[in-house]
């Protein structure tokens, strides 16, 4: 059959119509036979409206195109499956109705012809073109490439149905709508067509009627039969083919409605397709625009029922937001112009009754969702620019708050303008903002938190919140808050009035992208340091706005906004846009900046303070309450600064700068509120080191000595900054330098609280350990009390306290009641006379005393070297000192002669001669630290001026191996030979010294005697009787000794034994042992030190219940060594 020639003619027999009148189930044979044969069919209907392959298939006058297509397309199978079953979709549409309209019409199309068959089965089928037939569910249809597109629009029963190739379905609705648009009427009417037929037109004739009239005209005037009447049989024909043809039913010209469903087809591909449709430039925009351009001038455009308008902006608005090259491309074509023009048209009708539904809200929304997309391009937004109509027309649109989704779509569009900032300057003179303010408080936060599923088909107050987040973005955009992809020019003007109306703190919080926050502040009740609101200023504020939206007299005044000030804050002070207020009643408040909060907090104090001094310049008494107003505002305002320092690590550094001010301000002493505060803030500034820095290098200092002295309530929180700022050097000498140490020592000596006076002794040691003015500090205080307590002070302030407070007698300290009143008066005169002379200049400089206010606080006729007692001292060598070094060569300085002689110099040397014998006999060990001071030369060069002081030392000296050593290398013999011949009662110690020394059989010293003939000098002195001697028996024992040690030197040994040889009065000692006449105590029997006794400031009894004991030995003396221990 595929190659039989004759199939070409098979459509003759009439069996196209017979095997579709089959009414069984059996049908896939019938499709696999019409499969084969109905495109091969030579029957061409002239029907121009139809597609090709309707005009190439046999069927295309049976079946919709559908079926042909599919019956083409997709196979026999395909096809016998729907034939026999019901589908609605958009790619079929058929069901039994239908399959039984098509019976019946082949069935009444065959009608003659039927009885012929029954009498006679052999007879041949006249063939008669059958009418198209028309189905009633295809009646609104329009058919494009291979979907029924009204059902494809449907998006309420096919919201998702797939399209395999959007691009060709693209393709083939732009030519459906060209065809549709260029589509005439046709070249007859049907009057005409049956006036050639031979029927009345009165009335329409059926199938049955007309097809009879062709039969009959046909067989008189065919070509065969009558010569003459081929052109009456041409007329018969075309008007039968009519009468048969689609073009009956298609109307004079384009149908408006199916040009709707064309656009709506083009919308749903953008919409769905875009990233397939995106690198396309759109090639409607021509039909599209000139579509939009005619409807907007019909006058007629509402009374329409076919939408026609709304789906070509529709359109418009899915080709720009697909691709920026549609864009570009509908401003190339002056699309937006056009757009404009109709944006106009439906804008102007709008009113308070407007519905969503209607067609002008309907292009509203279109439009503006167009111009919104069309504004992300530079170009377009130039052009728009030019239309200041489309802004007039937004804010229109924004006065109908009914239709929330409209305004929402315009507050998109607002938002995409923002981008220009000469759209900006339009917006914001238009009126617009007033608008979109007015939108915010429609917001309901609790639809948010309620967690219930909602929609915005069914919650109209969900279509509302998201209008107010839209606004939010708007207004940020406006502004130019935003950043990223949002960002849009900063507009000053709309940020001052952000400011002024929604208050700063809300106004920044247009940078963040999250407009819940905003909205739940303005529409509930909220008092922080940021904002101040509650009903009162939501009504306050809307009725500004509704003043604002009905103003039509000048719209473009935008100062009274800017002016705008809420009762509420009327009277509260603003700084940084924190209330003050507020922020003191909630110091803890999370602050946003607190750095910057810092720098306006402290300009605004330094703005104040030069306010007030230009104030007290004028003398003006009018200005008095201005004054305390002020006053006033620097309380809140140092309050509020203290409390950010404290709630927030690292900010205190804003302060430098500062520091000058605040110590200004601290002098300030008829406010004191002032001043406390400004204390409190410095004290929280100098936990930083370089703001300790800084306020060295501004020098202001005295200041807050004049506040430790006038701030009798405020003196721990001076003290415990001066503890702070004290730990820079630079500071320690301004410090000196301006009397801190008066005033510490008042407080220390006359303060009636015991912690500020603890703390003071803290200070003054802390003053007096800095390496470069710490020696100054020691001596300023030594110069009102003992050195005993700046040690003290040193090691135990709250000892220092109590051992100040009692009395003492001991060998460093004599203190009773009467040194204690006569030092604290006298620090009392000196602070109060520094204190006048600093009240007048806080930079003033103190004067040091050039010798101690306090010459002795104990006895004057006591001996003090060194800071101790030397009375006291001999009696009991066993006390602990605290410099046993320094005290050690105090005495030996005194003893030497290198101090200023006192009258009394005989009892002075001799009772320095005895405490450092009793030092050295307590201590030995300090000894070995002599030869290294240099004292050895001097110490032999003094002897002929001092023999008892200086032969007194030597012995104790003696007994140290390193003494020994250095006394060897000095020339030693000839002035202690010297002196014990001036004077006879130092001859028994002299000789014990020389016994120790030559029993360090050192041959340097038995040289040294014998070139000064010592060794003849101690025979004569064992020959006479030493009456002078107070132990003669003793002394002899100790020549003796000294003899037969010089003996045994190796190299001038032989030398002195042949000396004493030729002495006979060494034979009578020669041989005899001496030892009995020796003690064994290393001190000389004629000292009455007595036997030393271990005591200490720590182990000593105790008087009134407190230790009067000072601080232990200095731990920096490597020679001090407690005697308890040895």
């Amino acid at each position: 059959m595929k190659d039989n020639p004759e199939m070409s003619k098979l459509y003759m027999t009439g069996v196209f119509f017979f095997i579709l009148m089959y009414t069984g189930s059996n049908v896939l044979p019938i499709a696999k036979f019409l499969q084969l044969t109905h495109m091969k069919q030579a029957f061409r209907p002239d029907d121009a409206n139809c597609s090709d392959i309707m005009q190439r298939s046999i069927l295309g006058q049976l079946l919709p195109e559908a079926m042909v297509s599919y019956l083409e397309n997709h196979g026999a199978e395909k096809f016998a499956q729907i034939f026999l079953g019901d589908y609605d979709t958009p790619e079929a549409i058929w069901n039994a109705d239908m399959r039984r309209t098509l019976i019946e019409k082949v069935a009444a199309h065959i009608a003659d012809f039927t009885p012929r068959l029954r009498s006679h089965t052999m007879a041949r089928y006249p063939y008669v073109a059958i009418p198209a037939i028309r189905y009633q569910q295809l009646e609104r249809e329009l058919f494009c490439n291979v979907f029924y597109l009204r059902h494809l629009c449907d998006t309420v029963r096919f919201p998702d149905w797939p399209i395999p190739e959007p691009v060709k379905l693209l393709k083939d609705v732009l030519d459906a709508w060209k065809k549709e648009v260029e589509k005439k009427p046709p070249a007859m009417t049907v009057e005409e067509a049956y006036a050639s037929l031979g029927l009345p037109s009165a009335d329409a004739q059926d199938e049955a009627t007309v097809r009879k009239a062709y039969y009959k005209l046909a067989q008189q005037f065919h070509p065969d039969k009558n010569p003459n009447g081929r052109v009456r049989f041409e007329e018969v024909s075309q008007a039968y083919e009519f009468l048969c043809s689609r073009s009956i039913w298609t109307g004079d010209g384009p149908n408006s409605d199916n040009i709707v469903l064309v656009l709506r087809t083009q919308s749903i591909l953008f919409h769905r397709y875009s990233e397939v449709l995106q690198p396309y430039k759109y090639a409607g925009y021509p039909q599209l625009i000139k579509t939009i351009k005619l409807e907007t001038a019909d006058e007629q455009l509402f009374a329409k029922t076919e939408p026609l308008l709304s789906a070509a902006s529709e359109l418009c608005y899915h080709t720009v937001h697909c691709s920026a090259l549609n864009a570009e491309e509908l401003r190339r074509e002056n699309g937006l112009e056009v757009l404009l023009q109709a944006f106009t048209r439906c804008v102007s009708v709008l009113n308070n009754s407007s519905k969503s539904s209607e067609i002008s809200v309907q292009v509203c929304m279109n439009i503006t969702r167009c111009f919104s997309v069309a504004a992300k391009f530079a170009n377009c937004r130039a052009k728009m620019v030019e239309m200041e109509q489309l802004v007039i027309d937004l804010s229109r649109i924004l006065c109908f708050r009914h239709l929330s989704k409209l305004c929402a779509v315009a507050t998109e569009c607002i938002s995409a303008l923002s981008e220009d900032s000469n759209l900006q300057m339009q917006i914001l003179h238009k009126g617009v903002l007033w608008h979109l303010l007015m939108f915010l408080f429609q917001y309901d936060f609790t639809l948010e938190e309620g967690g219930v599923e909602r929609t915005e088909e069914s919650n109209q107050q969900e279509v509302k919140n998201r209008l107010a987040k839209l606004s939010v973005e708007s207004l940020a955009r406006i502004g130019g808050y935003m950043k990223g992809e949002k960002e849009s020019p900063v507009n000053s003007i709309a940020r001052s009035i952000y400011n002024s109306i929604l208050t700063q703190y809300v106004a920044d919080m247009l940078k963040n992208d999250e407009p819940e926050e905003l909205l739940k502040i303005l529409n509930s009740n909220c008092m922080n340091p940021y904002l101040i609101w509650d009903n009162s200023t939501r009504t306050e504020l809307s009725e500004f706005l509704d003043i604002r939206i009905r103003s039509i007299t000048n719209p473009e005044d935008l100062s009274s906004a800017a002016d705008f000030r809420y009762d509420a804050h009327k009277d509260e002070l603003i700084i940084g846009g924190i209330f003050i207020r507020i922020y003191n009643e909630q110091p803890t408040f999370t602050i946003l900046n607190p750095k910057g909060f810092a720098i306006d907090l402290l300009d605004f104090l330094n703005k104040r303070y030069q306010q007030l001094g230009h104030m007290q310049n004028q003398n003006d008494d009018s200005n008095m309450y201005k004054t305390q107003h002020i006053l006033k505002e620097m309380v809140a305002a140092l309050d509020s600064l203290k409390n950010v320092l404290q709630n927030n690590a690292g900010v205190e550094i804003q302060c430098i700068g500062y520091f000058r001010l605040f110590f200004n301000i601290l002098s300030m002493n008829q406010v004191k509120p002032i001043q406390h505060s400004v204390l409190e803030l410095i004290s929280l500034a100098t936990k930083n080191q370089e703001c300790v820095n800084d306020i060295a290098a501004s020098e202001v200092l005295g200041h807050l000595l004049l506040a430790l002295l006038s701030l009798t309530n405020s003196q721990m929180t001076c003290l415990e900054i001066l503890h702070a700022l004290l730990s820079t050097p630079k500071l320690v000498k301004e410090a000196l330098a301006k009397g801190a140490v008066l005033y510490l020592l008042d407080l220390f000596c006359n303060s009636n609280v015991p912690q500020i006076r603890e703390l003071s002794a803290e200070l003054l040691a802390q003053m007096g350990a800095d390496k470069l003015n710490g020696p100054k500090v020691r001596l300023a205080v030594g110069r009102f009390l003992p050195p005993v307590f700046a040690d003290a002070m040193r090691d135990s302030p709250q000892a220092c306290v109590h051992m100040f407070e009692t009395t003492h007698e001991n060998p460093e300290l004599i203190w009773d009641d009467d040194a204690r009143m006569r030092v604290s008066k006298l620090v009392v005169d000196f602070k109060t006379k520094h204190y006048k002379i600093q009240q007048q200049n806080p930079h003033a400089i103190w004067k040091l005393p050039d010798s101690n206010v306090v010459n002795n606080t104990a006895n004057p006729s006591e001996v003090i070297v060194g800071g101790v007692y030397l009375r006291l001292f001999i009696s009991n060598p066993g006390w602990t000192l605290r410099k046993p070094k320094e005290f050690l060569a105090e005495l030996m300085d005194t003893l030497l002669g290198l101090r200023t002689k006192p009258e009394n110099e005989g009892e002075v040397l001799e009772m320095s001669a005895s405490a450092l014998c009793a030092l050295l006999s307590a201590q030995p060990s300090l000894a070995d630290g002599i030869p290294a001071l240099g004292h050895i030369p001097r110490l032999f060069k003094q002897m002929a001026v001092q023999p008892s002081s200086t032969v007194l030392v030597l012995h104790q000296l003696a007994l140290s191996d390193i003494c020994v050593a250095a006394i060897t290398q000095t020339e030693c013999m000839h002035p202690l030979k010297r002196a014990m011949e001036s004077k006879q009662d130092i001859i028994g110690i002299a000789c014990e010294a020389l016994n120790r020394l030559f029993m360090s059989n050192q041959d340097q010293l038995v040289k040294q005697a014998l070139d000064s003939e010592m060794v003849p000098y101690l025979l004569s002195l064992l020959e006479s009787r030493l009456n002078n001697v107070e132990n003669p028996a003793m002394t002899k024992a100790q020549i003796v000794g000294a003899l037969k040690s010089m003996c045994t030197s190796q190299i001038w040994g032989d030398k002195v034994v042949s000396i004493l040889d030729s002495n006979s009065v060494w034979a009578e000692y020669k041989e005899q042992r001496h030892d009995l006449f020796i003690t064994n105590t290393h001190v000389s029997g004629y000292l009455t030190g007595g036997m030393p006794t271990t005591a200490g400031y720590l182990t000593q009894a105790m008087h009134k219940g407190i230790s009067t004991a000072p601080p232990p030995p200095d731990k920096d003396d490597p020679m001090a060594v407690r005697h308890d221990l040895l």
